[in-house]
């Protein structure tokens, strides 16, 4: 015998579902609402919620964005009151609505920036990761590279690293500065922590930008430069005529080895790569590039945030490092655990 609850969204789906196909929209769509509430308030979530997936599906598929959209919304309200964990098949309702709602006027975004909202009540404070990726990679698919963008880099995943990468050198083009979008993959994914991510997307990115444009690499080094692993394998830099680009490929390396306040030698390797490569100017000299550098320098370096607005990003750190600045009371610092003392301070 099916369960009560089956029981009950079947007798509401024998009434709804057939006002859809018969091209009564509106009359469904009102339907399902009132059902779906009537469940809600009697506390039946799970009765409410298969009356509004299979009522949304079905009108999105028919075409009815708006209605669909509306049922697709009254969902997430039914998850949040029920407290609806984010999983497989919870996830698996959004992101088949998402896809049936198609890439038309803005209803598609009310539905994933909901579903967003509603999975930041997991484990992850930016969202569920596996949602975000879905996301991403529905946008890049479609050609929505700005739109997906954020949701790659929010899920964190070293399949979004990788897709970030490639879909980075299509909007790239034979034309744009590929330095820039390196950058724009790298210093988000460190802020968040993610070495794994940001050295993914980096060693993506190089590859894939190179192999696209050969004169890239550096007629004077045209073989990677092999720095130590603690595991002994080699890691590849490759060196390129794109100042920016080779930043990039080193600050992840760099960031890798932090071991916090523990290590004065990567702390002021970590100074000399920001001073040398913004004294040349060009992106990584621009106002935000120089304040998301610094929050790295704390991130993983425990170097503390200057205080003042000085224009020397090199004397800002240096002098913070040995202490330097007014005495005020400083911000709450954030800062990565560096690794057991017993742990090596390779570039695992």
């Amino acid at each position: 015998m099916a369960p009560a609850s089956a029981a009950s969204s079947s007798r509401a789906l024998n009434a709804i579902l057939p006002l859809i196909a018969s091209g009564q929209a509106y009359e469904a769509h009102q339907k399902a609402r009132t059902f779906a509430s009537r469940y809600s308030k009697s506390q039946q979530f799970d009765t409410a919620i298969d009356v509004l997936f299979q009522s949304a599906k079905e009108l999105l598929k028919a075409g009815q964005q708006g209605s669909g959209t509306d049922l697709a919304s009254f969902l997430l309200d039914v998850y949040e009151n029920k407290g609806e964990q984010v999983n497989e098949e919870s996830r698996g309702r959004i992101t088949q609505l998402i896809a049936l709602t198609g890439p038309s006027g803005a209803w598609r975004k009310t539905t994933v920036d909901k579903a967003i909202a509603w999975s930041k009540h997991g484990p992850c404070p930016a969202g569920d990761p596996d949602l975000h990726h879905y996301v991403g990679e529905l946008f890049y698919k479609e050609g929505a590279f700005e739109a997906a963008e954020p949701h790659l880099l929010a899920a964190g995943k070293r399949d979004s690293a990788r897709l970030l990468a490639q879909m980075f050198v299509e909007w790239a083009g034979p034309d744009h500065t590929a330095g820039a979008f390196a950058i724009r993959g790298t210093i988000p994914y460190l802020q968040n922590g993610n070495i794994l991510a940001a050295r993914t997307f980096i060693t993506q990115f190089v590859s894939q930008i190179t192999t696209a444009r050969p004169s890239l690499v550096s007629a004077a080094q045209p073989t990677p430069l092999t720095l130590p692993r603690a595991n002994g394998e080699p890691d590849e830099v490759v060196l390129t005529t794109d100042q920016t680009l080779n930043f990039a490929q080193l600050a992840v390396r760099t960031c890798q080895r932090a071991q916090g306040d523990k290590s004065k030698p990567m702390r002021e390797a970590w100074v000399r790569l920001c001073g040398t490569y913004q004294s040349r100017g060009g992106v990584l000299a621009v106002r935000e590039v120089r304040k998301a550098l610094i929050e790295l320098a704390e991130l993983y370096f425990a170097i503390p945030q200057p205080r003042g607005q000085q224009a020397n990003p090199l004397g800002d750190m240096l002098s913070a490092m040995f202490g330097g600045g007014p005495s005020a009371p400083a911000p709450a610092r954030r800062i990565l655990s560096p690794p057991p003392a017993s742990a090596s301070p390779g570039l695992d």
